[in-house]
Order: C-alpha cells, then structure tokens, then sequence
C-alpha cells in the first residue's frame, strides 16, 4: 500500500561473498553467541525451540509500530514474551516507517546490528538485505515451529526471495509478519438502501450498482489519485477480473514469461477509461488527493470506494455501522475470491545476530496464535487465523471475513508496484496520463511493458 521504494544496486561480487559466509555467521541454528572465526567455526547445530534454556542474553529489536492499536500490541506482546522468558532482556527501538527504512540499511551493514528488524518486504528494502547477505534465510525455524502450516503461501510468498536476492515471492523463507491488508469495496449502506440494491454478488452487478447510482446523482466511486498510487489498487482490482491471477503474479513479482501486452490486460485498460467516461469516478479525481477522498467517503460522499483494509478504523469512525466492507466479486457468484494484498513489513533476522534461536523464538511468539487474538483486540488485522477471530457483527468483522477468505484460499495477488525497482513510479504516471486521455490503452500497456521487460530480463 505504501509509496515505492528504491533498490540499490549492490556490487554482485559483494553479494556472493557475503552469501557464501553465511554458513559462518550467527545464521547458523543452534547459535546463542557471537560466532567463532572461520577457521574453528563448528557445523551449525540444530534449531533450539525452548528459549528458557538458551541463558541470559538481549535480544535488539527494531520495529515500526509506532501508531495506537499497533504500539499497543507490541507493548503487550513484548511484555508477555519477558514475563514467560525472564533469561531474555528485549532492548525495543521503536521508529516510524519512514525513519526506519532510512536507517535500517546502515544499520545492517554496520558491525553491531539489530538481531530482529522489520523489513519492507519489496525489492529495494529486503530484496536488497538478502542479495547483500544480511538477513538469516528462516525455513530451518519455519519447519521446527510449524510455520508452513500457520501461514498460507499465499502470505508467506510475500517474504520469499531467492538467495541472491533476484526473485522475489519464491526461494528462501526471509521474514514473518503479523498484520495483514487486502484491497476492496468499502460501500455505505445507508446510500446503497436508498437506490434500492443489495451489495453486489457479481462484477456485473457492480458495475449496474455504478451506473444507478451515476443515474440518481450520487458519487459512485469516491476516488482521488494526485498522488498516483491509488489508481494502482484501483486497475488491479479491474485486471484482477480479467487477467488470470497467475499471471498477474509473474507481472507483479517481475519475473520472465509474461507480458503487458495481451488482450486481457487490454480489456482492463479499456474498462477503467469506460468508468472515467462514464462520470463513476469524482469530479477532478486526478487532482484529489488519497486523504481527501476517503475522508470525503467517509462524510457520505460516494457509495463505494476501492481501498485496502488499513482505512478501516477512520472509515469506521466516520460511518459507524453504514460502513460495510467485500472483496472484489467475480464474473459470478461462486468465483473463486481474487484480491490485492499483502502484509505488513516481516519481522527478520539479521545474519549477524549472535542469537539467531533466540531471535526466531522471539518471532514465533509475537505470531502466534495467542498474539492473533492480541491483535484482534487492539484493533489491528491479524495475517493469520484472521477468520478464526471474534469480533462484533460489523466492517471490522467483514474486513476479517474478506482477509481470511482470500488468504486461506490463495486468492491474494501481489501489489502491482512489487514489479520492479521502478515500477511505481511507471505506472503510478502511466495510470494518470491514462485516465487524463493522454495515453491509450495500448500506449499506457506498453510503458509497463517496456519498463517490465527491461528489468525482468535483465535480473
């Protein structure tokens, strides 16, 4: 959901090297002390699970929950972790996201790191953390606690690389996170009773449900895209109706064998121009900005908006119980469910802990199934047994339902701007210049393309 971030080239040489020593890092399970040189560095011990038996130590911790309901999980859990592991000190530094992009990549490649670290999951942030061997790969500790099974695929790709960094949403198991997001239709209810229609089953019945409220005078899809990215949930959710997800996956995690350039993708373009045609957008939705059209949503102006689950608790605020929430539907009611989303940013362990089983423990129980409920009652969006909660009858209830349904049946598709290094940028522009009639539908494809197919075959 967040703005793109850049992907440094690193030195391919440093990179190999610095992969190839992980075998002689604190990466290694079993390890609880700062690694012995090279030279006398035993074989890598088994996973340890029971972190009362690994002594006293302090684990670093940097983390970005710095807001309300995501601070408070973490003060909670933190504290609950400590009480039940008194041997295990959690030195927390807690930043902003901003701030801790910006200075977690020096941190990495200095001599004293943090043992546990969030990391942006996209290319430019752990892609490039992995390529220059400065993240622990999991799977050793995702196979000890189970975490395969906790999690489905379709959540876990979101985390996977391979070992030099150049794939993402496959390899290596590199982070675990706690909070899911997916991308929908908010609707008010209240405006959907007086046009006298239900919440749409069916894209078709979407798009009817457009047109009447066009034809009664109402706004039908609140919308603001000055600053570019919310068209991009925006198309994804229209090409996820008419592209097959697989293939929006290999677009989205920029791998080779796909291409912009096909009908389907066509068709996609061609539909959003139609809405803009139409009048279903808001007056001067280019030059509207993201914050001010959700608030606007929220003061009962539109009847649907497509947005991602992280605008719920101001969304509920703002409309109370009129608030209703449902993934994207498809071309029929029982249509498998596809959607836009993710995660949040991955708790990892950086490759010069000294105490990667500590470190791993730390991160199974900040996910586990009592922090889902810790989550749930702080008013955050657990990743996993998201569905298995108990909330009030209400929009949080249907933002539950909606995540938990499409991950627990693969239905999530990666963000569009995962793509490439600069990707966002690409289309975020391409995107306006489309909607402004500045680009057809084929030019605006094949801006993507060329900017897809550069990278791709060159990675």
């Amino acid at each position: 959901m967040t703005a793109p971030k850049r992907r440094p080239r690193g030195s391919r040489t440093l990179a190999l090297l610095t992969a190839g020593a992980l075998t002689l890092t604190g990466c290694a399970p079993g390890s609880s002390a700062p690694p012995a040189p090279a030279s006398t560095q035993p074989a890598a011990s088994p996973v340890r699970t029971d972190p009362g038996a690994l002594g006293n130590l302090t684990l670093t911790v940097w983390d970005q929950e710095v807001r309300g309901g995501q601070a408070a999980q973490m003060e909670q859990l933190n504290a609950a972790f400590q009480a039940k592991y008194p041997n295990i000190k959690l030195n927390r530094v807690s930043r902003s996201f901003d701030d801790l992009n910006t200075t977690l990549r020096l941190a990495l490649s200095g001599n004293e790191p943090p043992d546990v670290v969030e990391a942006n999951n996209g290319r430019s942030s752990m892609g490039a953390f992995v390529k220059a061997g400065q993240l622990c790969p999991l799977d050793a500790y995702a196979e000890a606690y189970g975490w395969k099974k906790r999690y489905p695929e379709s959540v876990l790709r979101y985390s996977r690389y391979s070992a030099d960094g150049k794939l993402f949403g496959e390899g290596n198991l590199y982070g675990l996170p706690q909070v899911g997001e997916v991308v929908g239709l908010f609707y008010n209810k209240a405006k959907l009773t007086e046009l006298g229609i239900a919440p749409p089953k069916t894209w078709p019945e979407f798009e009817f449900a457009l047109a009447k409220a066009k034809s009664a005078g109402q706004v039908p899809l609140q919308f603001g895209n000055l600053d570019k990215w919310p068209a991009v949930h925006v198309f994804g959710t229209v090409q996820s109706r008419n592209v097959p997800a697989e293939q929006i996956g290999t677009l989205a995690f920029g791998r080779k064998g796909a291409s912009w350039n096909t009908p389907e993708n066509v068709k996609a373009a061609e539909q959003l121009v139609t809405w803009a045609d139409q009048g279903y957008f808001a007056k001067g939705f280019n030059g509207q900005g993201y914050d001010a059209a959700w608030q606007a949503f929220g003061k009962g102006q539109g009847v649907f908006m497509i947005a991602g689950t992280w605008l719920l608790a101001d969304l509920q605020k703002a409309l109370g119980k009129e608030l209703g929430f449902m993934l994207p539907p498809g071309a029929t009611a029982d249509a498998p469910p596809v959607a836009t989303g993710g995660t949040g940013l991955p708790f990892a362990i950086t490759s010069k802990s000294p105490h990667p089983d500590a470190a791993a423990a730390y991160i199974d129980f900040i996910t586990n199934a009592e922090a889902m409920k810790v989550l749930t009652e702080t008013g955050n969006l657990p990743v996993a047994d998201t569905a298995r909660q108990t909330v009030a009858e209400g929009p949080q209830k249907d933002v539950f339902t909606a995540f938990g349904t499409a991950s627990g049946k693969d239905g999530l598709v990666p963000y569009l701007d995962y793509a490439t290094p600069t990707f966002a940028d690409t289309l975020g522009a391409a995107l306006q210049d489309l909607l402004a009639k500045k680009a057809s539908p084929q030019e605006f494809l094949a801006t993507l393309e060329k900017d897809y197919k550069t990278f791709s075959e060159a990675n």
